[in-house]
Parts: C-alpha cells; sequence; structure tokens
C-alpha cells in the first residue's frame, strides 16, 4: 500500500515537474523566490497601519510572523529530519528524470514543504481575517502557484506539498482563532487596493520574465 501511495507521488511530482519553455523557468525562479513577494506584504501592513492604526499592523504583524515561524518550525525543524526523505533533485533513482532549473537543487531533506506550509499559513490567516473573496481567492492562487513552482523545479514531491498545505491550513487557522480572541473582532477594509498589489506583483513577474532567460 504504501509503495503504491509513492509511486503515485513519483508520477504525479513527474508530471508536473518542468517545461521546455525557458520563460516558464523563470518565472517559476522567481515566484518561489520569497524576495519578490515582500513589497506586497509591507503595502499590506502600511495600509492596515493607515486605515486602522498601529495596534491593528502590529497585531497583523505578529500573526504572520507567528503563522511562518509554527509553519517553518515544523517543517525545518522537526519533519525534514525526523523524516529524512530526499527531494527529487536529490533521488538517485529519479537522477535524469527530474528537470532542474538553474542546477537548482534545494536543500537535502524535502518532507514536508515549508514553501507550502508558510504561504497557506498566510494565506489562510489574511482569509480568515479579511473575509474578502476576491482577497482569499488571490491568497489561495498566490499559495498554491508558490506550491506548483517547487515542483516544477523539482524540489519537492506532490506529497510534500499536500502535508505542507495541511499544516499550513491548521496554522493559519489556530493563529487567527488566538488573535480573535485577543482582539474580539475582524479588520473591516476595503480589499481593493491589496488585490491591485497582488495583481500587479503577477504582472511584474511575467513581464520580467523574457529578460530573464538565457539568451
Amino acid at each position: 500500500m504504501f509503495s503504491c501511495i509513492t509511486e503515485l507521488d513519483k508520477s504525479v511530482t513527474l508530471a508536473l515537474n518542468g517545461s521546455d519553455s525557458l520563460v516558464m523557468d523563470s518565472i517559476m525562479m522567481i515566484i518561489t523566490s520569497t524576495i519578490v513577494w515582500i513589497p506586497v506584504g509591507l503595502f499590506l501592513l502600511y495600509y492596515i497601519y493607515r486605515k486602522c492604526g498601529i495596534k491593528s499592523m502590529l497585531l497583523v504583524l505578529g500573526g504572520m510572523l507567528l503563522c511562518i515561524l509554527l509553519a517553518d518550525l515544523m517543517s525545518s525543524m522537526v519533519c525534514k529530519p525526523l523524516v529524512a526523505r530526499l527531494r527529487p533533485s536529490n533521488e538517485p533513482s529519479l537522477e535524469g528524470m527530474i528537470d532542474l532549473v538553474n542546477n537548482y537543487h534545494g536543500g537535502r531533506y524535502g518532507f514536508f514543504s515549508a514553501h507550502a506550509a508558510n504561504t497557506m499559513s498566510i494565506a489562510v490567516f489574511l482569509s480568515l481575517l479579511l473575509r474578502r473573496i476576491p482577497i482569499v481567492l488571490l491568497l489561495i492562487v498566490w499559495s498554491l502557484l508558490n506550491c506548483w513552482s517547487r515542483i516544477y523545479l523539482g524540489v519537492h514531491y506532490m506529497g510534500d506539498i499536500l502535508v505542507g498545505l495541511a499544516w499550513g491550513t491548521l496554522v493559519g487557522w489556530g493563529v487567527y482563532l488566538l488573535l480573535w480572541r485577543h482582539t474580539g473582532r475582524r479588520l473591516e477594509l476595503n480589499t481593493q487596493p491589496m488585490v491591485a498589489a497582488i495583481l500587479l506583483t503577477f504582472a511584474f513577474i511575467a513581464a520580467i520574465a523574457p529578460f530573464l532567460t538565457p539568451k
């Protein structure tokens, strides 16, 4: 039974890994990078500060940091060294079958995905806090694109991603409950500027990717 699940995991991963497009390679490398999303997070915090004050901004910042701390610690400090499952990019039996971009291998072990856990915890936390369908959809898409980029780049199996998403969902929900019990309210914000910021970031990634491909 376990061997069947493992083989299915490998098959799905190979099906979603890589492409023949250098532009897609560049897009996935940008999406998987944390740096490109930092301006969106800073804009969100600034917007909350202007509309709701310093206390709300600090609570949201604290909640986001707590999400990342809990999600990342469980992945990087507990599960990866304990399970010790090699990433597809480091698995000898998959050598020559996995497409790698710029020889990027990631760390040695990959179970479970910290990218999946981190992004989904933030997406769930902010979605519950803001309760606006457009921002919820964009946050989920953002998290899932990050997850796809990890499989595309060959540094995670689908199973790594699914477990990371499950843990991230639990963390985001738990941190939201902690914040809700502390404040007793949700943030009442016009989410259109945040939607615009995320969409502009997506557009920026698509626009600069062709210029980053090898000539």
